[in-house]
């Protein structure tokens, strides 16, 4: 019999790789992020499994290796008593609660930025500059005149890298409109023009936004027969931050600010859903705190041993799970 206490019953951790193989080189992919948890698939409900049992059962022994490196060895314990092993969870206390999980790989915050702002980059004081950056400023149906026509067009806009990105912003606050008319028209130009462009949801409708940054290579094609564009563009090509499907406010601002990229070392373990008819439903860390009864069905004589080596091992606590404090308080034969 075991005692448990907060045991996570959560995972934040990548299952294509499982605890039941070598970890990949890079370790296991952090999934707990904000941004990872707005997807259903990333929140990850876990319980006491086998694996877990079998964990345990091996610390008690004192093996300290991985379970799937015992399993595979030639000396593995429990080899032939595996298949014997029963057990039964039994959580008396469920809490949820909101807990910060730091990401140790070191993630960026996609909407910060650090330093001081460079106003004055050549992006936004060349001879080109109000010609590229105006196309964001444009409505619309003004922008997909633009595309069709292929003719420069030239709208005022704050040449600022702040006045860019919060437009942007704007801009991605456009909801999705029907794919037709003269944004069909525009739309076949883009897929035409670049491979790399999708512009449109599931249902077939076109995201505003992604006009508009694949406007602004666009743009940038038109300007690189009159000017040398070598000052605007990334190494790649491109414009920092911005891609021909939308833009990350970070990687923007990182081109035009002195500062690195601002670090996230934690973030809230948190899933908020929309559920019909209750409203917004918050999906937090879940922990247990109860008993597990592990019942091995051996003869008499091999569990006196297995006893034996428990008392050896002299474990009296452990973890079970992540920082789920256990301690054996009971041991029957």
């Amino acid at each position: 019999m075991i005692e448990y206490e907060s045991s996570w019953r959560n995972s934040f951790l990548d299952p294509a790789t499982s605890n039941n193989e070598p970890l990949p080189k890079n370790g296991r992919k952090f999934i707990g992020s904000m941004t990872n948890l707005k997807k259903p698939e990333n929140y990850l409900a876990r319980e006491v499994t086998i694996d877990t049992v079998m964990g345990v059962l091996n610390r008690l022994i004192g093996d300290q290796r991985k379970l799937y490196q015992a399993r595979a060895s030639d000396d593995y314990y429990f080899s032939e008593i595996e298949k014997t092993v029963y057990f039964e969870d039994r959580p008396k206390v469920l809490n949820t609660e909101v807990a910060y999980i730091r990401n140790i790989s070191g993630s960026t915050d996609q909407n910060s930025y650090t330093g001081m702002i460079r106003t004055t980059d050549p992006a936004f004081s060349s001879d080109y500059s109000q010609e590229l950056w105006g196309i964001i400023a444009l409505t619309f149906e003004d922008l997909c005149e633009f595309i069709i026509s292929g003719e420069t067009s030239t709208v005022a806009i704050d040449l600022d890298p702040i006045s860019i990105i919060n437009r942007l912003e704007e801009l991605n606050k456009l909801k999705t409109v029907e794919n037709e008319n003269d944004i069909s028209i525009a739309y076949e130009c883009f897929s035409k023009e670049f491979e790399d462009f999708k512009g449109l949801n599931n249902k077939g409708q076109v995201y505003p936004i992604s006009f508009y940054c694949a406007a602004l290579y666009l743009q940038l094609k038109r300007l690189a027969c009159k000017y040398d564009l070598t000052s605007v563009l990334t190494k790649s090509g491109g414009l920092s931050g911005i891609s021909k499907n939308g833009f990350t406010k970070k990687d923007f601002m990182a081109r035009y600010t002195t500062g690195d990229k601002k670090r996230i070392w934690g973030n809230p373990y948190m899933r908020e859903e929309f559920v019909k008819g209750e409203g917004k439903i918050k999906q937090l860390l879940t922990k247990a705190s109860g008993q597990l009864e592990v019942n091995i069905d051996i003869e008499r004589e091999d569990a006196r041993h297995l006893k034996l080596l428990i008392d050896s091992a002299g474990v009296s606590s452990f973890y079970l799970g992540k920082k789920g404090l256990a301690y054996v308080s009971d041991i029957r034969i």
